[in-house]
């Protein structure tokens, strides 16, 4: 119990100060030393050390020598990327390794990849050695020194044409730079250079194509090229990986597939006469631009009015890409359902390309210069379009301008088939000069020596009829062509006429609101579009429109004349 004793007294014990301390624990690392196998000392450094007495008996003292410490030399490379790093730091990283699929965090990294980027655009390295590298959307940010200099040299190597094999990180990397426009003069280097590496790190490895095959197309939407998508998809044969591409630029097609009137089912688009009519378009087209632009009214707006719900669109799906190009506004058509319209250096993008307004308004265009132009030809049939089906705003400005978009088409027609037509007559100088030589020595062949000249009594000749008065004296009546006579009859007369018994009942049948057009096309053993485009294009022919619409549903505009027709 004595241990427990709470009145036993305590001797006074002396702690070791720190000094004396350190000396104990040296002495016995020296004493476990000289137990140990003996140490080669050429197998690395090693201090200098000397023995000294110790105020403890028994105990030595060890103390260093003072020994001269080499400057580890410089690393430029590892300063330059630690200046790199530093980017990061002051523009306020969110750089996060566990959360790359964030959009927040990937915004972040494609800003700091950015700048780290221009910053190390010009460095090259020549590295011995090679580091692994496996990352998610991968940025300098997240490598380390060897993974730094892998990269840089192997990139070093890529820009002199040598594409070799590395880790994929590496290689998206690298993908990125270029979508970014980082280490070239201009986009189009920048395209050059990705459709270059492309192929060339198609030999060993092909699971890259997914994304680049996408960020092509993206590249010609954010970069302003000097070809369209649709050029350079024919001129790399990719047609395969982009079917129903189309220019950028006004495309006849184009322009039927989303028109209400589709000018390639007119009788007056014939394989003789497509060539003219698609110079006329084109032309009319222009001449509208123009028109256009000076009272401030934007023609492509006019006509490819997307949809007001737009879906966002940021370029470079899965790629780290930070927007830094300034993009001035402006509308892109890439097929009949893709439509990207920037605004405020902002996009969005619609499967729809044009309003219904829209397509009204480019559908009065094509039939109202198909008319100019028939009128032009002198075809046999005429054909009028009618600009109050139209409702669009930028008629409502052309008027306020005091301008009728009737007399502008006309006009550009008439001097387009003008300029088409005209004579050109070419003198050739050469040729000329000898016809006048040849001429003079026929004349000197023609020249016989003058004789007397002979008397001739004058006997009075008959009154004869001249061709104007044996015109006039038959009273006659001319009668009227078969053309002339159909247009004395009227439009819905002749169309009564040239319509057979079975598309009658038809129009009869669509007009008593039977739906089973299909059955009565199937009863007469007609493939019903067969049936509906007969009715369609007799009536194009004689009334300048047509009856039936896609939904094969007569028009609300015809009813009446259709009842008198069919009754």
């Amino acid at each position: 119990m004595d241990e427990f004793d709470i009145n036993k007294k305590y001797e006074s014990f002396k702690i070791p100060g720190r000094q004396q301390f350190q000396e104990e624990r040296a002495a016995k690392e020296l004493a476990q030393t000289k137990t140990d196998e003996a140490v080669r000392f050429d197998e690395g450094s090693f201090y200098e050390i000397e023995y000294d007495s110790c105020p403890i008996p028994g105990v030595g003292r060890f103390v260093l020598k003072s020994q001269k410490i080499e400057e580890p030399k410089k690393d430029e490379k590892r300063d330059l990327f630690g200046q790199m790093r530093e980017i990061a730091r002051t523009h306020g990283s969110s750089y996060d390794r566990t959360r790359f699929f964030d959009r927040r965090v990937q915004f972040d990294n494609a800003r700091i990849f950015y700048k780290q980027g221009i910053f190390m655009k010009d460095f090259t390295d020549d590295y011995s050695e090679i580091a692994q590298f496996s990352q998610y959307f991968p940025y300098y940010q997240m490598m380390g020194y060897e993974q730094l200099r892998t990269y840089f040299t192997w990139r070093t190597e890529v820009r002199k044409g040598n594409v070799a094999d590395i880790s994929l990180s590496y290689v998206f990397l690298y993908i990125y730079e270029l979508l970014s426009n980082i280490g070239v003069k201009d986009p189009q280097e920048g395209l050059d250079q990705l459709m270059s590496f492309w192929r060339a790190f198609g030999v060993y490895n092909k699971s890259i194509d997914r994304y680049v095959l996408r960020w092509l197309k993206d590249y010609h939407i954010y970069y302003e090229l000097p070809h369209s998508f649709k050029d350079f998809i024919e001129a790399n044969k990719l047609d395969e990986y982009y079917p129903k591409m189309t220019d950028t630029e006004d495309n006849f097609d184009l322009f039927c597939t989303i028109s209400k009137y589709d000018i390639r089912k007119s009788t007056y688009f014939t394989e003789d006469k497509e060539q003219l009519i698609k110079d006329c378009f084109y032309f009319v087209i222009n001449r509208l631009k123009q028109m256009f632009r000076d009272k401030r009214i934007s023609f492509e707006e006019s006509i490819f009015q997307a949809t007001k719900k737009m879906t966002e669109w940021k370029p470079f799906k899965d790629a780290l890409f930070y927007p830094w190009l300034q993009q001035a506004d402006r509308r892109i058509v890439l097929s009949e359902n893709e439509i990207y319209i920037c605004s405020s250096n902002k996009w969005a993008f619609s499967k729809v390309i044009t309003s219904e307004n829209g397509r009204q308004l480019i559908g009065y265009i094509m039939k109202q210069m198909e008319a100019a132009l028939r009128k032009a030809t002198k075809y046999k049939f005429k054909l009028s379009a009618n600009i109050n089906t139209v409702a669009h705003e930028a008629l409502t400005k052309l008027k306020d301008a005091d301008l009728s978009l009737e007399i502008m088409i006309n006009h550009a027609v008439e001097e387009f088939y003008k300029e088409a037509t005209k004579t050109v007559v070419r003198v050739d100088k050469a040729a000329l000069s000898r016809i006048k030589e040849e001429a003079l020595l026929t004349q000197e062949k023609l020249i016989v020596p003058e004789q007397e000249k002979e008397i001739i009594p004058v006997i009075p000749v008959p009154k004869q009829l001249s061709l104007f008065d044996t015109v006039m004296e038959d009273k006659r009546p001319i009668p009227p062509s078969e053309t002339e006579q159909a247009h004395t009859n009227g439009p819905w007369e002749s169309l009564r006429n040239q319509l057979s018994d079975v598309e009658i009942k038809a129009l009869s049948v669509v007009l008593q609101g039977e739906t089973e057009l299909k059955k009565y096309a199937d009863e007469c053993g007609i493939m019903l579009e067969v049936l509906v485009d007969g009715i369609n294009e007799k009536a194009m022919d004689f009334i300048g429109d047509n009856l039936l619409d896609d939904d094969f549903a007569l028009y609300d505009d015809y009813k009446e004349q259709v009842k008198e027709l069919v009754g």
